[in-house]
């Protein structure tokens, strides 16, 4: 909570991510999740990067794409559409 108080929203994704980033060096992060925080970000295409690995990974958390706020921003994106399509998720 201090970042988001020294930076605001965005800052509290971003050190999120500096301490997902850390877990990585002790053990396996989901796609998914880093995904998550990328789209937060606004950096959406490492959150598309993330997500087709997620998809090859077959990462259940994928059914919950249409549910997830995170992903708002990336709806608009025909990249969206398709990965739902290929999860087969009403778009």
């Amino acid at each position: 909570m201090d970042a988001y108080a020294k930076a605001g929203v965005r800052g509290y994704w971003q050190k999120l991510l500096e301490q997902t980033m850390e877990d990585t060096k002790k053990g396996y992060v989901r796609p998914f999740e880093l995904a998550q925080i990328h789209a937060r970000l606004g950096e959406k295409d490492r959150a598309f990067e993330l997500l087709e690995r997620a998809y090859l990974e077959r990462d259940e958390g994928l059914l919950h794409l249409n549910e997830l706020a995170a992903f708002d921003d990336l709806r608009s994106d025909p990249r969206f559409a398709n990965l739902l399509r290929r999860v087969g998720l009403p778009q």
